[in-house]
């Protein structure tokens, strides 16, 4: 029996073979239906292992594909019909997304309405801010404070329209729910909103769903011990929702509370209820998920979905990516309040990534309402802060195979940041602005 020791990435590059990994996937697959028995992916791993190594050759290297294919084979032979399935829809998307990326030549709109893109490219072509050129020529001429104003006037009007069209469904609206993708800005936006539409009487009482959590053992990692809770399913989905549904009903529930530090969830804990001039709100990156608010009729829900819709092309002639921005923002947030390395943030995007390519961003299109939270004037405040990371990044992931997103994606960062005129003072960001959010100085409580 041969022993495995690498594996050929798709890119060819070779890499130590790690049974870890193989848990790890058929857990996360497992995880997608249901199933939270860690021990049963660690069996069905050493299996895959074995029947890898029986059919080796001394010294043969499998590839990924060849990898997957068996894991398929002892998913199914074992009676994990379901999780093989789960496995092969993911293993399907990615392999999707892989030659979605090959075909694409300019940005993907990634389902938000061109309407949209199409008035966020208007105003920055009306506000001369549609190129790093253009923002850089703003800068020179000492116009910063304009560019800050100017953009945070048209914020302000896409959370003011939101707010109105909640009013007009105040009959039947009674969850309110603000998602999107990480570092979006949903926090800022949340408070904003809550402002308004409390002037026109109505109060957003929130459901906290990250008190959901499954308990931190429960969670996938990968073999850096690295958990991953981007994923929907690390939420109790089922309890969500039926909580959602008696709240709605008008009957009072007793939310869990959940103990980061300890990684344990305490059920039956706060109780909650909601009055005739209440709105349950849910903010949350996986608010757009069905499973979470299936119970509840689609009428009685109003959904915001918020994203920084920049349209600013580089200096490379290419638009700016919102993923990249909000990589960005994540890293100086994660780094001021959770005492989390930037580094480390980088490191675990891909999984913030996928995760949103599988479960926010395809149910963009049943919103009712898209806020662009996208900041010309932050790039030149990360330019500052981060340009110098981003270049040590990409030397020390150049020869890394293990970490192929991370050099990537530091490159790329590092490339544009090189093209902007660096503004150190964010003195004149004033304390409401959106970006506070991240790098400190807010009015606001989070």
């Amino acid at each position: 029996m041969a022993k495995i020791t690498n594996v050929v990435k798709r890119t060819g590059a070779v890499v130590p073979f790690r049974k870890e990994r193989i848990a790890n996937a058929i857990y996360r697959a497992a995880v997608a239906v249901g199933g939270r028995d860690r021990s049963v992916a660690d069996r069905l791993a050493d299996q895959v292992v074995e029947a890898l190594e029986e059919q080796a050759a001394p010294g043969y290297t499998p590839t990924v594909e060849e990898i997957q294919d068996v894991v398929e084979k002892v998913l199914i032979e074992n009676g994990h019909a379901r999780t093989a399935k789960a496995y092969i829809l993911y293993r399907d998307e990615r392999a999707r997304h892989r030659r979605e990326r090959a075909l694409r030549s300019a940005q993907s709109f990634e389902n938000i309405p061109w309407r949209k893109i199409w008035e966020v490219l208007d105003w920055a072509v009306a506000h001369d801010l549609h190129t790093v050129g253009r923002l850089n020529a703003r800068i020179a001429r000492g116009e910063f404070p304009q560019i800050v104003r100017e953009t945070d006037r048209a914020y302000a009007e896409d959370i003011t329209t939101a707010a109105e069209m909640v009013q007009e469904r105040r009959d039947v609206v009674r969850i309110v729910i603000i998602a999107g993708p990480s570092s979006s800005g949903k926090t800022t936006t949340t408070v904003k909103l809550s402002h308004l539409l409390k002037k026109a009487g109505l109060n957003l009482i929130p459901l906290t769903v990250d008190h959901y959590f499954f308990d931190l053992e429960l969670h996938p990692r990968d073999e850096f011990g690295d958990y991953d809770f981007e994923t929907p399913q690390a939420l109790d989905l089922a309890l969500i929702n039926e909580h959602l549904v008696r709240l709605v009903a008008g009957e009072e529930v007793r939310i869990p509370f959940y103990d980061f530090k300890a990684g344990k969830r305490y059920d039956d804990h706060t109780p909650m209820h909601i009055g005739p001039n209440d709105l349950i709100l849910i903010d949350s990156l996986h608010g757009l998920f069905p499973p979470m608010t299936e119970g509840v009729a689609d009428e009685q829900k109003f959904k915001l979905y918020i994203e920084p819709l920049l349209q600013m092309k580089g200096e490379d002639g290419k638009y700016v990516r919102w993923t990249d921005l909000r990589l960005m923002r994540r890293m100086l947030r994660d780094a001021a309040y959770r005492a989390y390395d930037p580094q480390r943030t980088l490191e675990h995007w891909h999984y913030v990534r996928s995760s949103e390519l599988r479960n926010i961003i395809p149910h963009i299109g049943e919103t009712d309402y898209i806020v662009n939270s996208g900041l010309p004037y932050e790039l030149p405040i990360m330019r500052a802060r981060l340009f110098d990371d981003f270049t040590k990044w990409a030397e020390q992931y150049r020869d890394d195979p293990l970490h192929e997103d991370a050099f990537t994606r530091a490159v790329r960062v590092q490339r544009l940041l090189q093209g902007v005129t660096p503004v150190e003072d964010d003195s004149i960001i004033p304390p409401d602005s959106l970006l506070r959010e991240f790098i400190g100085g807010s009015c606001y409580e989070y």
